[in-house]
């Protein structure tokens, strides 16, 4: 009977810490609203590209998933979970207004990684390679339009370290104001890494 009250209080703290610990499990509200499939780890098999959204939080951020085929394996690892590289639909600092940009959209091509943005009219892709386990941006295209006849275009190439920029007027194959430069080479980004904000400095 001694050990009566010894044993009481090992259950009670026992039942406390399983209880904090339950309090400090956040539950995933994020849903799926783009799909898509590819082989991108070149393996012959499809992997998944997901962009999800989180309904219950009022700036509605959104989360970029990937997921890799495993060797020997139907099932699918989760390779990436960012949720920096896709701006929320009302950032904080837009006090309540939508964001300036659409829901991205992601697609294989050529066994790399592409992103399409179309942000305030600049129409943006960026191409990730899957290198070391990693996904890399090796390359960005953009493009803007003046609202009339011409577009402003600019091809960055991070492999060769290279940003050329020129117009073009609207139906014409002539290449106006051509100017390339040499920008130096650094370290690939990995995807998992870079914000929104991030690409834009590009």
């Amino acid at each position: 009977m001694r050990n009566l009250p010894l044993l009481s209080i090992t259950i009670l703290l026992l039942f406390s810490i399983q209880i904090g610990a339950q309090k400090t499990v956040k539950k995933d509200n994020f849903n799926v609203i783009k799909e898509e499939e590819g082989d991108l780890n070149h393996d012959k098999k499809n992997d998944r590209i997901v962009v999800e959204l989180d309904i219950t939080d009022e700036t509605r951020p959104m989360r970029l998933r990937i997921y890799l085929s495993e060797p020997k394996s139907k099932d699918l690892r989760l390779a990436v979970s960012s949720t920096k590289l896709i701006e929320s639909q009302y950032p904080t600092y837009k006090k309540g207004e939508h964001s300036d940009g659409t829901i991205p959209d992601f697609f294989v091509e050529d066994g790399n990684l592409q992103m399409l943005t179309d942000i305030r009219g600049f129409k943006s892709s960026y191409t990730f390679r899957f290198k070391n386990n990693n996904f890399e941006l090796i390359h960005i295209s953009r493009v803007i339009w003046d609202g009339k006849n011409k577009t402003s275009e600019t091809e960055i190439d991070l492999l060769k370290g290279t940003k050329l920029t020129f117009d073009q007027e609207l139906g014409s194959d002539d290449i106006l104001n051509k100017k390339q430069t040499k920008l130096k080479i650094n370290p690939l980004r990995k995807i998992q890494d870079l914000s929104f904000s991030d690409l834009e400095k590009y």
